[in-house]
């Protein structure tokens, strides 16, 4: 299981837990164990199992599917989740959080691109509690027509008991309160399932869709800057949080990252929320979440204020978050950021440190105290983190440039200029390939030049075969 994916580059920090530690994490502590030394749950929670479930693609896409299917499961038929569940007695906690119901969709659209298998989305499953059925493409519209019926009169999706930050737990309860970074996620999810309802031919769901999408995008670029980056999100009240206009929590990660990810915001704009998090966030051990960390509790915020400064939610690093910032930077190209923003949080640089970053320096932690802490950069919160399933993908994906798309594996490399060549070996669709990158001319990325099995081919996708192995040589130019 460990070895269908292996990459062979020259740091050899990356190499040691991308090739073993952060796939056995997500694995064996948060997909089979569910529990870890600061958690001892059981429980399945929706959101989180089914991100895990991401780091079985470059496996074996089955284990997603059987995720992918016992979340569906626990769906009711108003499209809402349960945020958690234990097995056996298959009882759990239903709750106000806005964005649970969307990792569905988010992640059935990542097995998609992975295995173009369309034939899942037929694929029967019941609801939560109830006698009624449903194939997994309508438990998917049922969860994003569900975010789409709670909207704010000015265009922007409610936050609820929190998005996807848990520590927003009071921010909307009376279902007034808005999210700009679920605006991105939902926008990000539209845009790509528009396609997949024209593939079934459902031509008026894929119309509306692209009619709310725009919808969407619109209202963000009218309200959503700050005059220097993306504002956070807005209290029952309406009045703003993680704004300029605020004394604590000023700016947030997520929505400056998800800005660009998402492709909802214009390119300058993109460039300029990232550059805000380059100076505000960027910190020795990662990209905090939010700055600066909140002295006084709020009650109309939720329990995120209630922890020390610069811990966990509150202005520290939270590893889940900072790994989607390798994903942004690399997106825009900035290779010495997307490397750098990798190393700040990669457990064995920050393990160099033992007395300060005190975790095991093998799986990544859940948070890593930020420079407002009197223990600034020691991590927490290790083995039952959703960040490991995403480390391996940004880094694979994002920096090493080579992902999955329905027409074939792209290569897109993203990388320090001082590298002269790597390796990775992926499966994809049953076939080994075994892809060489050599970098002569101490590029970053852009142009490449590419032979598989011999043969040049003119685009940056290796289109699937049916050989059981393939050799790939590519060339940055």
């Amino acid at each position: 299981m460990l070895g269908t994916l292996e990459i062979e580059t020259p740091d050899e920090a990356m190499n040691i837990v991308v090739n073993k530690w952060i796939r056995y994490q997500a694995i064996s502590g948060r997909l089979w164990g569910r529990t870890a030394y600061y958690q001892q749950s059981g429980a399945f929670g929706f959101r989180d199992q089914l991100q895990d479930s991401l780091v079985f693609l470059p496996i074996d896409p089955s284990f997603t599917e059987k995720q992918i299917r016992l979340h569906a499961q626990h769906q009711k038929e108003d499209g809402t989740v349960l945020h958690w569940w234990h097995p056996i007695t298959d009882t759990g906690l239903e709750t106000m959080m806005t964005d649970d119901l969307l990792w569905l969709p988010f992640v059935v659209l990542e097995y998609l691109e992975e295995t173009a298998n369309y034939q899942l989305l037929d694929a029967i499953e019941p609801y939560y509690k109830s006698v009624k059925s449903a194939t997994l493409y309508e438990h998917c519209t049922a969860a994003i027509d569900k975010v789409l019926s709670r909207f704010s009169s000015r265009g922007f999706p409610l936050i609820g008991a929190g998005d996807w930050n848990d520590g927003f737990s009071a921010v909307g309860l009376d279902m007034k309160g808005e999210s700009i970074w679920l605006a991105e996620f939902l926008y990000f999810i539209l845009m790509r399932f528009i396609k997949v309802a024209e593939k079934r031919n459902q031509k008026e769901t894929a119309e509306r869709y692209r009619s709310r999408a725009e919808e969407l995008k619109k209202s963000f670029n009218t309200y959503a800057w700050d005059g220097e980056y993306f504002w956070g999100a807005t209290k029952d009240s309406g009045e703003k949080i993680l704004s300029k206009e605020c004394d604590e929590g000023k700016i947030y990660l997520n929505s400056q990252t998800w800005s660009v990810i998402s492709e909802i915001a214009p390119a300058e704009k993109q460039t300029e929320a990232m550059d805000a998090v380059t100076k505000y966030l960027l910190k020795d051990f990662g990209t905090l979440l939010l700055h600066p960390a909140y002295t006084t509790p709020d009650e109309f915020i939720g329990y995120l204020t209630r922890y020390a400064p610069a811990r966990r939610e509150n202005g520290g690093t939270y590893t889940h978050a900072a790994a989607w910032s390798v994903w942004a930077y690399s997106l825009l190209k900035d290779s010495v950021l997307a490397y750098e923003s990798f190393k700040r949080i990669c457990p064995v640089y920050n393990g160099l440190q033992p007395d300060r970053y005190v975790a095991e320096p093998y799986v990544t932690p859940g948070n890593i105290d930020g420079p407002e802490s009197p223990l600034y950069g020691m991590g927490g919160w290790t083995w039952y983190t959703g960040s490991a399933s995403w480390m391996q993908k940004v880094v694979v994906d994002w920096i090493l440039g080579i992902r999955a798309s329905e027409k074939g594996l792209i290569i897109d490399p993203c990388i320090p200029k001082e590298w002269t060549e790597y390796f990775v070996r992926r499966i994809f669709r049953g076939t080994e390939y075994h892809i060489s990158i050599k970098n002569p001319n101490h590029k970053s990325g852009g142009a490449v030049k590419i032979e598989v099995d011999g043969k040049k081919i003119d685009s940056n996708v290796i289109e699937p075969c049916e050989k059981k192995v393939s050799i790939v040589k590519v060339t940055l130019e």
